[in-house]
């Protein structure tokens, strides 16, 4: 016999009960309510007539990567939601897709985001579909009054750890002061940019055809620029990560990105190279779609590689991780599918053995649902934040304990939804000069195209 909690599984009782069930209904009564399960909810609306009735934008700049576009979905019911399309990408790709939700029940997640999914893509394509779908999450969480990393089954850990870029330098003394300077705010996790860009006007540090330009060299994938970095400039590169390691140390993580578009060998030779600075990883050493030449890097390089943040479908996740291209694994939560897919995406990368952080630039909003989804997804390491610099970041939104980021650290909130609220003045404040706050979007009333037959 099996116990639950302080009771025990009766099977004797509950035959009982399934006969007094099935007598009730012979002698035509009902014997429990029809909604049995909300008896003991505390709903802050009633779900089965929930209905979408609009979506709107705001657009934000300068809290980080600019624009930020924030989007807001209303109900029939008062209640709303709050999403965000990914950093530096239009409100087209989330207004697109009012037409497609108006009239839905915003409580059917999975659904809708099956119905949009057809809408997104690789990158910053993808941002729409995942702003909306965090704004559902923020709806279904304000309905149920709990919290969204509860739906997704719980947390593992009460606060998130969150790393910072350091900004790069033409000196390595004052790359490493700068890293110092990080380190002193409290992070326990750093990551360097650190590119070729730094090698420029240094004669023989840098093998690339005579005439390239860096646009050119930036619109083709690595191993198409004919780009290598020679013992010198290898050389040159230790430097600026033995300034930063004298001045954080040894003591925590350090992870590199922007290496530049260079060959698979000189990745596999600069991996090799920065063995003895112990870093936690290299960052999207050449498109993630090149699994075979990721697994090529990854198998000869001592130091570890990464990669996700562009990618959009979870069967290109799990290509990567069922093949062991990569250590770790990199989803932005705007790009991944939005919250209960990048959940799933960190579920599945555990099964393989890969830890996963997140990639994040954005606004608090977007913040409090990467937030959510790394409270409750085992494998998590660390989430990125770009607004370390900015002021005014965390006054765009309220109900959340200030400082956001706390030496390090980002507080799971436990109040409905994302659990945040914007702070509408200031929000206001730093609008993308000509755009409004939350105006009427009548131009996205209706669909603009017949491609979405399958659910119609």
């Amino acid at each position: 016999m099996h116990m639950f909690g302080a009771g025990r599984f009766n099977r004797r009782s509950v035959l009982k009960s399934s006969l007094a069930a099935l007598a009730a209904a012979a002698l035509g009564r009902t014997a429990q309510p029809a909604e049995p399960a909300l008896r003991n909810v505390n709903t802050a609306s009633s779900p089965s007539a929930l209905k979408i009735t609009d979506m709107r934008y705001a657009v934000v700049v300068k809290p980080g990567p600019s624009p930020c576009v924030l989007i807001r979905v209303d109900t029939n019911q008062g209640v709303y939601g709050l999403g965000e399309v990914r950093d530096i990408a239009g409100p087209q790709y989330a207004m697109v897709l009012k037409s497609r939700i108006v009239g839905e029940n915003p409580l059917n997640i999975d659904f809708l985001f099956q119905k949009i999914a057809q809408f997104g893509g690789n990158a910053r394509q993808a941002g729409g579909v995942c702003a909306v779908e965090m704004a559902l999450w923020d709806i279904a969480g304000k309905v149920y009054n709990i919290p969204v990393y509860q739906m997704l089954g719980g947390k593992w850990r009460d606060t998130i750890r969150i790393y910072a870029d350091t900004t790069e330098s033409r000196e390595p003394r004052e790359y490493g002061l700068r890293a110092k300077e990080r380190k002193a705010m409290g992070l326990t996790w750093m990551k360097m940019d650190l590119g070729i860009e730094v090698l420029d006007g240094i004669a023989g540090t840098v093998m690339r055809p005579e005439g390239m330009s860096k646009w050119e060299m930036r619109d083709q994938p690595h191993p198409f620029t004919a780009t290598e970095v020679t013992d010198k400039g290898i050389d040159r590169l230790c430097e600026y990560v033995a300034a930063v390691r004298d001045n954080i140390g040894y003591d925590m993580p350090l992870s590199m990105d922007h290496l530049g578009h260079i060959g698979v060998k000189s990745v596999i030779r600069l991996g090799k190279a920065y063995e003895k600075f112990n870093l936690e990883w290299m960052e999207d050493v050449v498109p993630w779609y090149y699994t075979d030449l990721l697994k090529e890097i990854r198998e000869a390089s001592p130091t570890p590689i990464l990669t996700g943040e562009d990618i959009y479908q979870f069967s290109d996740f799990e290509t990567l991780c069922r093949e062991h291209a990569v250590d770790k694994i990199h989803p932005d939560l705007s790009t991944s599918g939005g919250i209960l897919q990048t959940h799933r995406i960190g579920d599945m990368a555990f099964r393989y053995g890969l830890p996963m952080a997140m990639h994040f630039a954005g606004t608090p909003v977007a913040c409090m649902a990467n937030v959510h989804c790394a409270a409750a997804t085992r494998n998590f390491l660390a989430l990125e934040n770009h607004s370390l610099d900015v002021p005014f970041w965390q006054d765009l939104v309220n109900g959340i304990d200030k400082p956001i980021v706390n030496k390090g650290f980002i507080k799971v909130p436990d109040t409905a939804g994302l659990g945040i609220t914007l702070n509408d003045d200031e929000v206001k404040r730093h609008l993308k000069p000509g755009t409004g706050y939350f105006e009427p979007t009548p131009t996205w009333d209706e669909p603009q195209s017949w491609d979405d037959a399958i659910f119609s």
